[in-house]
């Protein structure tokens, strides 16, 4: 088992900075791919940006540019930096866990979401 805590939502102008963090409950040496997703009022819950174990990225088109994932593996620790955030970007925000297994589908796990909001 994973749990996540999320932390660093709130409400931001057009145009401003903000930085969320996940904090895992075990080494993030053990677990393989983490990420952030987002899910706005009415929408299916979309990826934002995802770093593996060895430091590979991936972001949403929607964000690459604006947003930057990264890790601190000593503190079990993946932010998300969001600059030039955009009133679209407007989501709970959740931070995902996720295990690859030998057989079978992958465990994924997910914290509680946190809320930003862009608005002016």
């Amino acid at each position: 088992q994973v749990q996540l805590v999320e932390s660093g939502g709130g409400l931001v102008q057009p145009g401003g900075s903000l930085r969320v963090s996940c904090v895992a409950s075990r080494s993030v040496f053990s677990i393989d791919v983490m990420g952030w997703y987002r899910q706005a009022p009415g929408k299916q819950r979309e990826l934002v940006a995802t770093i593996t174990n060895n430091g590979s990225t991936n972001y949403a088109d929607s964000v690459k540019g604006r947003f930057t994932i990264s890790g601190e593996n000593a503190k079990n620790t993946v932010y998300l930096q969001m600059n030039n955030l955009k009133p679209e970007d407007t989501a709970v925000y959740y931070c995902n866990a996720r295990r690859f297994m030998a057989y079978g589908p992958p465990n994924d796990y997910w914290g509680q979401g946190t809320q930003v909001t862009v608005s002016a």
